[in-house]
Formats: structure tokens, sequence, C-alpha cells
């Protein structure tokens, strides 16, 4: 058994009153999973501080305590340390414990407003079918090797994030791709990890409602490639303005990628259709069944970092070409009836701007389309209006509706969304707030050859209403609607 001193190895201390040659039974942030032998570290979070806790984890049989102020009262029974930050103890105590698992394994991050989910489960894929045992950490799903488990956060806490790791190097796998969100940065989850590298797709406008600015925002993601090792690379998008940001002081190997600019990886789109891309990439054609230009960013990072780790050119292309798209990520069904549907989990502006000028740049313009969309409540209200103003100039028909409304009315948000409508769009629009109704109403409204587009939720099966969750899949939602309008 670990020893509160093992434990320690490599945390900043500022002071220390009691004994560390202790065993330890496990590390705990929640004072309400303490047991026996336990070491309990007070985390200032967003809405409770775990020093208000410190003497009801005491009382359940911690033996340690760990937080950024001495209590007044010492027991002679309990080891106190002081540290400048829990939560960046709590990643390098997390790290220790687990007996540093992200060193025996190529573990890569991937961080950006849009993309992070599709790059880091394609490359779980391409790895996969190139014979290597993988893991993934994602917003969807957390993958060791062949074995599933459900995911809660983009970034898990420090210690879910080492105990998986762990899982990882038990049963033999080679590389990890996992999303790293600006949360989890900024809450300092991924200290004491060592990373191969790091990939940056795009930053736009999103989780302005943590961050107090889209400066902060940025600056929280570059310091995720301040920290790089010098053997890792850094690999970013120079067509977003922000992406030599993000190099500014990294110590890592510099690599880029883009569609518009010069860079280390370059891609061109030869065709855009419905069944997938045709991209010329370094002077190499490959062929996609992923669609639409975000795609071909996010297919020419996994070209680039899957080639950064020593895959051979020929096999990179060959594998992406066999690459099947991520669930609630522009998946579409085209029914009998020749309606296309299309869902995806775009919920930021940008991310619905890019698949409505996709959809746009395939379609014919001889038929409508028609977007269902809505914004998550209890969430940064400023892009609402923005939403509201994407979806009706670039869509020929729209519903606003519910997304997840979580404490908020939902009525009160379509609203907020519906002041960014042009008047010249007002005709355009309607609200339903009801979101199986509204893509009900999209499907009713739809005729041969035109599409559909769900935005927002994706991949998510349910929807949270008042602290509940309730089951919702807009794609079983969408393909039933559509089947019965066959009948």
């Amino acid at each position: 058994m670990m020893t509160l001193k093992d434990i320690l190895y490599k945390v900043t201390l500022n002071a220390v009153a009691g004994n560390t040659n202790v065993p330890v039974n496990n590390i705990v942030f929640d004072s309400r999973k303490i047991s026996k032998g336990d070491v309990f570290v007070a985390i200032v979070g967003t809405q409770v501080d775990g020093h208000d806790y410190i003497d009801k984890a005491i009382s359940l049989g911690c033996i340690a305590v760990v937080s950024e102020k001495l209590p007044k009262n010492l027991k002679h029974d309990v080891t106190y340390v002081e540290v400048e930050n829990t939560s960046t103890a709590l990643a390098i105590m997390a790290s220790n414990f687990y007996e540093v698992p992200s060193e025996n394994l190529k573990l890569v991050g991937v961080t950006g407003t849009n993309g992070k989910t599709t790059i880091a489960t394609l490359l779980y894929q391409l790895f996969k079918k190139a014979g290597y045992k993988v893991g993934l950490l994602s917003t969807v799903r957390i993958m060791v090797d062949n074995t599933e488990y459900k995911a809660t956060h983009t970034t898990p806490d420090s210690l879910t994030i080492n105990s998986y790791l762990k899982k990882m190097n038990d049963a033999g796998v080679e590389y990890c791709f996992m999303e790293v969100s600006s949360h989890g940065i900024h809450q300092k989850r991924t200290e004491g990890l060592r990373f191969e590298g790091g990939i940056f797709t795009n930053l736009s406008h999103d989780h302005l409602d943590y961050h107090n600015s889209f400066a902060e925002y940025r600056d929280v993601k570059k310091a995720f490639f301040d920290g790089l090792p010098k053997q890792a690379f850094s690999l970013v998008n120079i067509d977003d303005k922000n992406g030599l940001v993000m190099m500014q002081n990294t110590q890592a190997r510099k690599f880029t990628y883009a569609l518009k600019s010069f860079a280390d990886y370059k891609a061109q789109i030869l065709e855009n259709q419905f069944g997938g891309l045709l991209l010329k990439i370094n002077e190499n054609e490959v062929w996609t069944r992923l669609v639409g230009n975000f795609n071909a960013y996010n297919v020419l990072a996994i070209y680039a970092t899957a080639e950064l780790l020593g895959l051979e050119k020929v096999e990179v292309l060959r594998l992406i070409s066999d690459l099947e798209s991520v669930s609630g990520r522009f998946q579409y069904l085209i029914s009998e009836e020749k309606i296309t549907a299309i869902v995806d989990y775009a919920h930021t502006p940008d991310a619905l701007k890019n698949v409505l000028e996709t959809i746009n740049s395939i379609r014919t313009k001889n038929e409508e389309l028609i977007t269902v969309v809505g914004c998550g409540g209890d969430r940064d209200k400023t892009k609402r209006p923005k939403m509201g103003h994407i979806a009706s100039a670039l869509s020929t028909k729209v519903i606003f509706t519910s997304d997840n409304p979580r404490s908020e009315n939902p009525d009160i948000i379509i609203n907020e969304i519906e002041a960014g409508v042009e008047p010249q769009n007002f005709k355009k629009t309607i609200s339903i707030t009801d979101r199986k109704q509204a893509i009900k109403a999209a499907c009713q409204m739809a005729k041969t050859n035109d599409i559909i587009l769900i935005a927002g939720k994706g991949h998510e099966t349910y929807q949270e209403i008042k602290g509940e969750r309730f089951d919702f899949d807009d794609f079983m939602i969408v393909q039933e609607f559509l089947k019965q309008l066959q009948k």
C-alpha cells in the first residue's frame, strides 16, 4: 500500500503537520465518499468549498487532509498538508497513486471549441484498425481498448482520468486519445499527465458563462500547450488566427495544418457531397465518408497526428478511407421519400454555421433546408440570438424548439434565440417548444429531396428538464417520423 509521502511526490508543499509516512487507502475529494484510511483533498469548487467539509471527512475516518489553508484546530491523529492549489495537488497525487500511468502509453490531447470528439474518436478508430490496443477519453464514451465505459464529462476529474489510464496500462494499451476541455484545463484536471502531443482545432464562441471573456477562454486553451514537454508535438490549425497563439510559448515541436494557409499539412477539397469528401492531402488523394469543410479539417488533423506518431503515410490514407462518422456528428439518413435528415451536435454559433454552410454547398437550392434548433438552459446566454440569426439566415425554414432547458423556462430561451432573427427572415421561422413535436413538424413539412437538420444535441440520448433526465434521441425520433410518412 502506498504512503502519503509516496503520493505527495512532486507536489509543492507549503506546510505539513503530522506524519506523512502513513499508509493511504484512497484519495477522495467528495467528503460523502470518505472511508477509513483515505486522504481528503479540499477542493474550492464553483459552488461548494471542500474546506467546509474537513471536519466531516475526519469524522468519517480520513487519516490526512490536503488543503489550501490549515484548520485552526489540528487533531493529533490526522496529518495536515497545506498546498497552494488543491486542484493541482489532487491531479499530481492522482497520477502518483495510480503509478503515473500516462508515462506508460502515448497520450494525445485534443482541444478547441469544435471537432474534439470527432478527432479523438476517429484517431481511436484509425489506430484500432491499424492493429494497436487503443484508449479513448471523450464526451461520448470512454474506451479501454475494446471495453466501453459511460462518459459523464468532456474531461473527467483527475482521479477518474488516472484510474482509466491505469486500466489502459493493465490492458496493454499503447495509444490514448483524449478530449481536453477548457474547464478541464482551468480546473487543473490534466496536471501531472505526460502528453505525447496536443492538437488545437479552432476557437469560437462557447463557455462564456464559465470564462469571463473570450481572451480568458483562449488563454486557458493556450495553457495546455504551454505545459507540453519538449519531446511532444503541438499540432495547430492555423486557418484559425488563435492557432499561432497556442504555439507562442510551447516547448513542444511545432506543426501546423490548414486548408487555406501555408502549413506543414495542407488539404484541398476536390469533391464535397452527402456521400463524403475527396481530399488532396500533401499531394495524395483520399476519399472519406465524412462530410463537409469542417470534417476536411478533422481528417487533416487525424492524418497529421497519425504520421507524427509514426504510422506510414500510405497506411494512414488507406485507414482514413475506412473511417465511419461519429454518432451525432453529421449523422444522416435518407428516407424512401428521398428526404435527407441530418443530426448534428452543433450547439455553438460557429458549429451551426459550419454545418449549414456545408449543407448549402452540397444542395442544389431546388429543395428546402428545414432546421430544428434550440439552446441549452443554464449556459452562456449571449450565444442564443447569434444561433437564431445564423439558423434563419442560412435555412429556408426554421423551427425553434427546446434543447436541454435544465432549470430555465424553455419559452424564455426560445424568445432569446428569436431576438437574433432579422426582419427579412421572420416569415421563415416558427416556434414549437416540445422538441418531439418540432421534429415531427419538420418531417411533415418536408417534401421529396428536402433536407432536415436537427441541431444541438447530437449523440445525447436524453433531455434534461428541471433536474430530471428523460430519454430522448434525435436520430431515433426523426427516423421513426420519416418511417411513418412512408405508410
